[in-house]
């Protein structure tokens, strides 16, 4: 009998453990590929796991109800029956039934390397093996050995896009690219990068005041610190009522401690004369309603200005990695949502550079929303690369955010209020009333110093101060 270890997945690069909710299946089922064996609840998102193999289950090893850490084995499966599209041969397969993780930006940069070249001459596939490192794409034995078949070496097998589970190469997919190929038009090939399950710091999607996050590669995450200090001891007595912290806030106490520990931390804060922009929203909010569907808040252009500015200066959107600094090529920004029950989630806005003014507010209000209801999907909170908190919301005038593990920067947004202000006309400065706000930017100073933070966030402040 052949063993496939069925893991708990890992749901979002901050995710550390996840919740049994339901079975989907029971010991001596047969499934088939891609089936769903369990519903799983996270800190962030709920989920249907299916499996990666076709077999027949024969251990399950949680219960429903039961909270199991991310790569914990929960049932194992025989794959020995039928054409398995799994790993079989070698050692006992295991392999983690990664759904999203963190590993987005770490992917891409792998793509950004890769080359395009097919391999000058054809070498045996190697022998099926259960699992490769987490560099190699997996393949299962039936592949492997419809390749061998065909006279495909490894390495042209490497880059043959697939269509399976988290893009692994199927059956299907070998089969069609050997019938392409005996007519000469198969098709060119490019490397593709495994997704592999990795190992992230504590929580990196959930922020201070609501600060969305969907991050980036575990690979890029800074090693989770040591435990935290003991605090002072406080005498409980009849006028003190205690309450364990909930999953989610117990998620946003480790990572606020392990940023502040990580990253040495400087704030810069400006002053926004926003005056131009209210007018502009007051005279179009209606008409963008009727054509969208959705309010116009000030969020959708302070989003298009960090946008902008990450283009600008891309030393911003990066990760840190030892010594090594990681360039993001995409701008995705993560968006603080407050939730009903006092939490925080950060969902994402994938290649918000991309996006004009009126798709910026259709993905923040999708969003939101599906955050309030619990409908976020594993890739609405991955991938961020910078993150907002808005302060405003909160009747604050500003604060000084917490940075969003693994990034590097994140933006406060403090309230919009009247001010009396000078102004300079060409008759002379006179006193009148303007619409006034307060940015601020904590950054990492070990790659961010206070040249480009300040142009950085000055970009974001001119930007707004001449909307047009």
């Amino acid at each position: 009998m052949s063993k496939f270890e069925i893991k708990m997945p890992k749901l979002g690069e901050s995710i550390t453990e996840g919740t049994i909710l339901s079975w989907s299946v029971q010991v001596g089922d047969t499934i088939s590929e891609d089936d769903v064996l369990f519903e799983v609840n996270t800190a962030k998102v709920s989920a249907e796991i299916p499996s990666p193999v076709a077999g027949k289950v024969v251990e399950i090893l949680y219960k429903e109800g039961d909270t199991v850490p991310v790569g914990t084995v929960v049932a194992i499966v025989d794959i020995d029956d039928g054409e398995s599209e799994e790993p079989a041969a070698g050692n006992a397969a295991s392999t983690e039934v990664a759904a999203a993780s963190g590993t987005t930006a770490s992917a891409e940069t792998a793509t950004e390397s890769a080359t395009t070249a097919a391999p000058a001459s054809v070498t045996p596939v190697p022998s099926a093996k259960a699992v490769k490192s987490d560099e190699e794409r997996w393949f299962s034995p039936v592949v492997l050995q419809l390749a061998r078949e065909a006279k495909i070496s490894h390495e042209e097998l490497e880059t043959i896009p697939g269509t399976g589970y988290q893009g692994r190469l199927s059956k299907k997919d070998i089969r069609q690219y050997i019938e392409q190929k005996k007519k000469g038009a198969a098709p060119v090939a490019t490397p593709v990068q495994a997704t592999a399950p990795v190992s992230a710091p504590t929580p990196a999607s959930v922020q201070a005041p609501a600060t969305p996050q969907s991050v980036t590669p575990a690979a890029t995450a800074p090693a989770r610190p040591a435990a935290q200090p003991a605090t002072p001891a406080f005498a409980q007595g009849s006028g003190v009522e205690v309450k364990e912290m909930d999953r989610i806030r117990k998620i946003i106490a480790d990572h606020m401690v392990m940023s502040k520990k990580v990253s040495p931390h400087v704030t810069n804060i400006v002053e926004v004369d926003m005056t131009k922009l209210v007018q502009w929203r007051d005279k179009n909010k209606d008409a963008f309603f009727k054509r969208e569907g959705v309010k116009l808040t000030f969020m959708p252009m302070i989003t298009e200005a960090v946008a902008k500015a990450l283009a600008t200066y891309p030393g911003v959107n990066v990760s840190v990695d030892g010594y090594n600094i990681l360039y993001k090529k995409h701008i995705n920004v993560g968006i603080a949502v407050a939730l009903n029950d006092g939490n925080l989630i950060v969902p994402v806005v994938k290649d918000a550079d991309r996006l004009n003014l009126s798709g910026l507010g259709v993905a923040i209000d999708t969003l939101a929303a599906k955050a309030r209801s619990n409908k976020l999907s594993a890739d609405d909170i991955d991938g961020g690369t910078f993150t907002i908190t808005n302060f405003g919301s909160f009747k604050m005038q500003f604060g000084t955010p917490i940075i969003n593990q693994p990034q590097v920067a994140i933006l406060g947004v403090g309230l919009i209020e009247k001010k009396p202000a000078v102004i300079e006309t060409p008759e002379g400065d006179v006193i009148a009333i303007r619409h006034k706000m307060y940015l601020s930017l904590s950054y990492d100073h070990r790659v961010v110093d206070g040249s480009l933070g300040g142009n950085f966030l000055h970009f974001i402040a001119d930007y707004l101060e001449n909307w047009k």
